[in-house]
């Protein structure tokens, strides 16, 4: 993938977000800070860069009015901290009022990657609810479903199914293809499903109409493009009454193996999985993390490390220091060569454990509520 190109279907990490915004026409998220109180770190720190019209949410919280915040889930693998950044975002808009949708893409990973529909409901209860569950998710303000099966409520059910047939009428296959490359079927069938699941929260049978924001990250802006274009479509043909659906970005968690890399579900090493034992997550952090040390600890002494590419650094910096001076000194005394690579990993894994052991109680706990989300 050339830089700055981005895939909605790839794994592929950005090289530079500020040219992002300017060739996508998506808005700096750093503007609406001023407006926005109690943000989250993610917010202050510009993980979160870039948003299409989050303003109206922000408005939306101010006035107490109400908005949806909907995301979807791919039940392919571990729920890992890379899914947690999300977690975490979604959780934030819930407490600040939004109603929440949450889907599972049954009928996505069934197309794209050939998997069974009850392996893909398992994996989506026991390892993603699971986590929202004990990460703060509530079932009151949470509307959890499955592409494959929306809902028992036959008229919330047709709606939805039929809202998957209109907008397959308001595109054509000369644009999908220059958005998504290679067509097929299933690919086609999963991307109606997708603008589907965007838009009908604001289906009468649903919430009515009302602003919906979608967390993602940037590589899915060409599905949030085309879903804008095509409720705007059907609101001229009087088709429907949607506001376009906003969403905002924010810049991939790296894997473990570095900076220009993913969390994958598809690779144990690239990752901390939130059911890894603290012992295999210190394992992984110690053995697999990218460091930016010196080779030698004489180098490392003279030169000092380098944050930018260090990954213990980042996941600090993405999620395990909240406390801005404690993390400017680390950044000081590892650029100086005072802090060792093996202390600054030491640092994030002591928070990983603390973490990690709270985390996993709060799950075995969770258990004992999915049935509050299931319809």
């Amino acid at each position: 993938m050339k830089e700055n190109q981005i895939n909605p279907w790839g794994s592929e990490s950005v090289k530079d977000y500020d040219k992002l915004l300017k060739q996508f026409g998506i808005e700096d998220f750093k503007q609406l800070m001023p407006k926005i109180k109690d943000p989250m770190l993610t917010m202050k720190r510009g993980i979160i860069f870039g948003h299409r019209d989050f303003g109206r949410i922000v408005d939306a919280i101010q006035k107490r009015r109400k908005f949806v915040m909907l995301t979807g889930l791919m039940p392919s693998g571990k729920f890992h901290l890379g899914h947690k950044m999300v977690a975490d975002e979604i959780i934030y808009l819930q407490q600040k009022g939004a109603r929440t949708y949450l889907l599972v893409a049954d009928i996505e990973a069934y197309n794209m990657r050939g998997q069974k529909l009850e392996e893909l409901r398992k994996t989506a209860i026991e390892e993603y609810l699971v986590n929202y569950i004990a990460l703060g998710l509530k079932p009151k303000k949470t509307d959890f479903y499955f592409q494959s099966q929306r809902s028992s409520d036959a008229e919330k059910s047709n709606a939805y199914y039929r809202l998957i047939g209109m907008v397959s009428k308001r595109t054509t296959f000369n644009e999908m293809r220059a958005i998504y490359g290679e067509l097929t079927p299933g690919k086609i069938m999963s991307v109606f499903t997708q603008v589907a699941d965007i838009l009908h929260p604001q289906l009468p049978e649903f919430e009515g109409k009302c602003p919906v924001v979608v967390p993602v990250g940037v590589d899915q802006d060409p599905h949030i493009k085309l879903t804008r274009d095509i409720a705007a479509r059907m609101n001229g043909n009087k088709e429907a009454d949607f506001i376009p659906p906003g969403s905002f970005y924010h810049e991939f968690m790296p894997g473990l193996k570095g900076v220009d890399t993913k969390m994958s579900s598809s690779d144990p090493l690239s990752y901390i999985a939130l059911t890894d034992s603290p012992k295999v997550a210190k394992e992984k952090i110690m053995k697999y993390a990218f460091s930016g040390g010196g080779n030698s600890l004489e180098e490392h002494r003279k030169y000092g490390g380098r944050t930018k590419v260090d990954i213990a650094y980042h996941m600090l910096y993405y999620m395990f220091e909240p406390d801005d001076k404690k993390l400017a000194k680390i950044k000081q005394d590892y650029g100086s060569g005072r802090l060792l690579t093996g202390e600054l990993k030491q640092i994030l894994v002591d928070k990983l454990t603390s973490f990690l052991e709270k985390h996993q109680d709060a799950r075995e706990k969770a258990k004992k509520k999915v049935n509050d989300f299931l319809d």
